[in-house]
């Protein structure tokens, strides 16, 4: 009887600044995170993301190669960064890396439990509303929701 190789969750090789958090079990491997950032359980973080201080990254979440996330941001349970659309072919590109596309989340961006968030830029001070699909670059501050995310209205200045 053949037996399978079993892989563990495992925290390795990775960079981290001062009073860094990360709640067992999760994936986080060969990626960067700045001072002060929490990550919850059920979180994988692959090779090569960069998140920045003060970034709070909640349960269930999925970070993919190629994703930079800036500092004082909120990603809400369960948010899916992906970084191949199919674009050049009919299927996944599988293992090929020079089909995958980068994501560039600004600084102070919220997203929403549950959000899709596909290969674009956000610019800084954007909320993305739970379950919204960013399906391109948002480059105007304010809060977007829908599928595909739409702006929705602009973000309100404290008084």
């Amino acid at each position: 009887m053949n037996k399978p190789t079993i892989l563990g969750n495992a925290v390795r090789n990775i960079k981290v600044g001062k009073n860094v958090a990360i709640i067992q079990p999760s994936n986080v491997y060969d990626c960067t995170l700045g001072n002060n950032c929490f990550v919850g359980p059920f979180v994988e973080i692959q090779k090569g993301v960069v998140i920045g201080n003060n970034t709070r990254i909640q349960s269930h979440t999925f970070i993919c190669e190629l994703v930079t996330i800036g500092n004082d941001c909120f990603i809400g349970h369960g948010v899916m960064f992906i970084n191949d659309t199919f674009r050049d072919t009919n299927g996944p590109a599988g293992g090929d890396k020079t089909k995958w596309e980068r994501s560039h989340i600004g600084n102070c961006v919220s997203i929403g439990s549950n959000a899709t968030i596909l290969p674009v830029a956000i610019c800084d001070s954007v909320i993305i509303g739970a379950g919204s699909v960013v399906t391109k670059d948002i480059k105007k501050s304010g809060v977007y929701a829908g599928n595909p995310a739409k702006h929705i209205g602009d973000l309100k200045k404290n008084i």
